[in-house]
């Protein structure tokens, strides 16, 4: 069968896997050839996924999962792939607590700003007509 990973940022994953195991909140879940069709909601959780001898893990966050047709379709706000669960799933909270910093760091505190505009405003008597 064959999975599709994605976030916004592009494609991560297209590759042919014997079958997957899905960690969310709710716990864990494998999906084989010939499954019935699934959706899940992958709030923060993993994926092992298994071609013969070779196992891959990708760490998920705010995901969701539909398996239809033997095709696995994930797509996800943040991804990270790796052939280790606790390093996928370090470099994953790395990449979320980042993300959480550059987001602090942007915000703007708005009520000053109205506050500014609608002083600005009266002092140009625009509300005047």
């Amino acid at each position: 069968m064959n999975i599709i990973v994605s976030t916004h940022q592009g494609q991560l994953l297209n590759d042919e896997i014997d079958y997957i195991v899905c960690k969310n909140e709710n716990g864990e879940f494998a999906i084989l050839k010939n499954h019935i069709p699934t959706v899940s909601v992958i709030g923060k959780g993993y994926l092992k996924l298994v071609l013969g001898k070779q196992t891959v893990f990708v760490a998920v966050s705010n995901g969701i999962l539909e398996f239809k047709d033997e095709k696995v379709t994930v797509i996800a706000q943040d991804a990270f792939i790796g052939r280790d669960k606790d390093n996928v799933n370090a470099n994953l909270e790395k990449i979320i607590k980042d993300q959480l910093e550059q987001n602090r760091k942007a915000e703007v505190d708005f009520t000053t700003q109205e506050k500014d505009l609608a002083k600005n405003l009266k002092k140009a008597h625009l509300g005047d007509l």
